[in-house]
Parts: structure tokens; C-alpha cells; sequence
């Protein structure tokens, strides 16, 4: 499930957070990901971490990207967001489409069936 949110809704939950991964796509179409530490800009969120040779030459080529927030606790929500990311001066920033905040159904869900998703609209968790 995929919420369309404001950028400031993004920035206060994130704060719940500790680094993120970015999630870039290379030329031969592999995933590749690395750590960075976004903090809330005037304009979505920027970071500097991370931006090494093939990251900046995948986010010059495909700026669509993965921002995912892995849970603090086992059974938490990961933060997922999805956005464009541009690099200006050795700082990128990503502006955000949707994100959502998601864990396995097995972890609170009500059916505790193990299949499925349980998935909270970014602000309402």
C-alpha cells in the first residue's frame, strides 16, 4: 500500500529513524544500495553521505529512487519512500512521491496469519 504524503510528513517520521538506505538502479539494471543519513531540507530531504562514483553516475541516469528505513525493533515498521533525487553541489535531495510504512501481517496484524502485509499510511501509525 503506497500513501501519497506531504514532504513535512515524511521528515517527522523519519525522525523515528537512524540512517536509510538508498536504493539506486546501475546501468545492467542490478539494485544497488547504500547507508545514508537524510535530514528534512527546505525542499524534501537532502544528504551527502553515500554519493560515491556509482551512486552519482546511477542517480544522474535513473534519479527514481528507494529511500527504506529499516525497523529499530524486531516487529516495527520499516519506512519506505519513493522519490526523485537530484545532486547539486555535493548534496542530494531527495522530494518524495508516496511512502509508506510497512511490516510482514504476522508482526500485529490481527489475523497474525503470517501471510499478507500490514501496512500504516506515513502519520498514522
Amino acid at each position: 500500500m503506497s500513501t501519497k504524503i506531504e514532504p513535512h510528513e515524511l521528515a517527522d517520521t523519519m525522525r523515528d529513524y537512524g540512517f536509510a538506505y538508498l536504493l539506486t538502479v546501475t546501468d545492467d539494471q542490478r539494485t544497488r544500495a547504500v547507508a545514508v543519513t537524510p535530514c528534512a531540507g527546505a525542499v524534501g530531504l537532502t544528504f551527502t553521505d553515500g554519493l560515491g562514483r556509482g551512486t552519482r553516475a546511477n542517480l544522474a541516469n535513473r534519479p527514481d529512487v528507494t529511500l527504506l528505513w529499516p525497523p529499530a525493533d524486531a516487529g516495527g515498521y520499516t519506512l519506505i519512500a519513493d522519490g526523485r533525487v537530484t545532486v547539486a553541489d555535493d548534496v542530494a535531495t531527495f522530494v518524495a512521491d508516496h511512502a509508506v510504512l510497512h511490516r510482514p501481517a504476522s508482526h500485529g496484524s490481527p489475523t497474525g496469519s503470517g501471510c499478507g502485509n500490514d501496512c500504516a499510511p506515513v502519520g498514522e501509525a
